[in-house]
């Protein structure tokens, strides 16, 4: 019995050697993955960063909040109830003044700058009627191309009207004193909501369909090995660059075309402005985004790293900080230094104003030079990249 005990004994200390030892291995596997892991910075970007970014854009950039929306006044009146009711207006935190228009013809010419979302049009005599016969009316002009944003417009300055009416008439002749607000949407009266995602889908397929296929493309030759040849050919950096680039360029302009044409079939959304204008202008983002591509294409290693700098970088900023969505008036100011470095949100102005608006580019030139600048940028950075391996 007290051999039987004995071998039993030894049986389970070679097992639990065994065990420790293989647990000593395990562990020291674990502990040289985690080394691997927190010397790779891409690898803890992604762990962390990420994670982080998307908490702080979601939660402050997906807002259906207003604020500081731009609003104009056309007091046609001026008497002291229609200096009061805008005073409240403004007051409210929701909204910021403008411009004080002088006649109706100001108010197309107000919406196409861009800052303005409404204007607020008294009527002669506002005060006046009001109180000799108990109502008066004002409009609420808003602009339709943002149908969420001109909603909550309109709702919210209906809903100081009301509550300044009130006020001024008090308890008890609450129902003596009456403000009609008229609400007209310009450029959309129906608000339909393509003439919103219509513009800002073709802002995020183009950026991202030519920055991705440009970023793969070069990666996968660096990958392979080509690059090198290339590199060693007569041909110097911009050329080789150009030529990868143009035909996709050409490619994504057909894109363009049936995008166009789709959006005017389907959805019946209509060009009003300059059908020349818009094409040059898609062509310009077009070039922008191929030599954005480009640029990551100098900076990232493999394929793997390339699709994810062009679909996580690119995808998520261009849909909830370019404008596309969410006015970014709404966000909190370091948003807005964000995105004034992204170039969808000066593509979605100028894309907008033409085929919605129907400006010119009058309107629109300094978002076309802004685009005209980055896309020289990036082209000029790719080049010296390519230059930097070429030494």
């Amino acid at each position: 019995m007290g051999g039987f005990k004995n071998s039993k004994g030894s049986a389970l200390d070679i097992i639990n050697l065994l065990l420790a030892h293989y647990m000593k291995r395990f562990l020291g596997f674990v502990k040289k993955e985690f080394m691997h892991i927190f010397r790779d910075y891409r690898t803890l970007f992604i762990l962390f960063g990420i994670p982080a970014a998307q908490i702080l854009i979601f939660g402050y950039a997906v807002s259906t909040d207003i604020k500081n929306a731009g609003v104009a006044i056309l007091d046609l009146s001026h008497d002291e109830i229609t200096l009061k009711l805008t005073d409240k207006i403004f007051s409210s935190g929701f909204f910021k003044k403008t411009e004080n228009l002088l006649n109706y013809n100001d108010i197309d010419k107000v919406f196409k700058k861009g800052k303005t979302k409404a204007v607020i049009v008294y009527e002669d005599d506002f005060g006046k009627k009001l109180i000799r016969e108990g109502k008066a009316s004002l409009s609420i002009i808003s602009d339709g191309s943002e149908p969420n944003t001109a909603t909550l417009i309109t709702n919210y300055t209906t809903s100081i009207v009301n509550d300044f009416t009130m006020e001024l008439a008090g308890p008890a002749l609450k129902n003596s004193i009456r403000i009609s607000p008229e609400v007209k949407m310009l450029y959309n009266p129906a608000l339909k909501s393509h003439f919103m995602f219509v513009p800002g889908v073709i802002t995020l397929i183009l950026i991202l369909i030519c920055a991705l296929m440009t970023s793969v493309t070069i990666t996968r030759e660096k990958e392979f090995g080509t690059m090198e040849v290339l590199l060693v050919s007569p041909l110097r950096p911009i050329q080789i660059i150009l030529g990868k680039v143009m035909p996709y360029f050409f490619l994504s302009f057909i894109n363009v075309l049936l995008i166009l044409l789709l959006s005017w079939l389907v959805f019946g959304l209509p060009v009003k402005g300059s059908i020349i204008l818009l094409l040059a202008e898609c062509m310009l983002y077009i070039m922008m985004s191929l030599t954005l591509g480009i640029l990551i294409s100098t900076i990232s290693k493999t394929m793997q790293q390339a699709i994810f700098i062009s679909l996580i970088g690119l995808m998520l900023p261009t849909i909830l900080l370019s404008g596309f969505i969410f006015p970014i008036e709404n966000m909190p100011k370091i948003y807005d230094y964000v995105s004034s470095v992204m170039p969808p949100r000066y593509f979605i102005v100028i894309i907008k104003n033409i085929m919605i608006k129907g400006t010119g580019l009058t309107y629109i030139w300094k978002e076309t030079l802004i685009l005209i600048i980055m896309t020289l940028v990036f082209m000029g950075l790719s080049v010296r990249k390519f230059k930097i391996r070429l030494e």
